[in-house]
């Protein structure tokens, strides 16, 4: 879905365009969030220092990011 398409359905009255607008925009997070995450590891970053930025605990980071 592109950005505009996106937008525009978040402000669809029709919730079934609103809901599915909001998957997408869950889907696009994760591929956000795994992106960042990668980048901070390649460039030597720790567990720790990535939950801290993410507001999680290393460990959980880890555990959804650490394959």
């Amino acid at each position: 879905m592109e950005t505009r398409d996106l937008a525009e359905s978040l402000r669809s009255h029709d919730p079934t365009v609103g809901l599915r607008a909001v998957s997408a925009l869950h889907r696009l997070a994760e591929q956000v969030e795994a992106a960042a995450v990668a980048r901070a590891r390649a460039d030597g970053w720790s567990w720790e220092q990535i939950g801290d930025a993410l507001g999680v605990s290393r460990q959980s980071v880890h555990t959804k990011h650490g394959k």
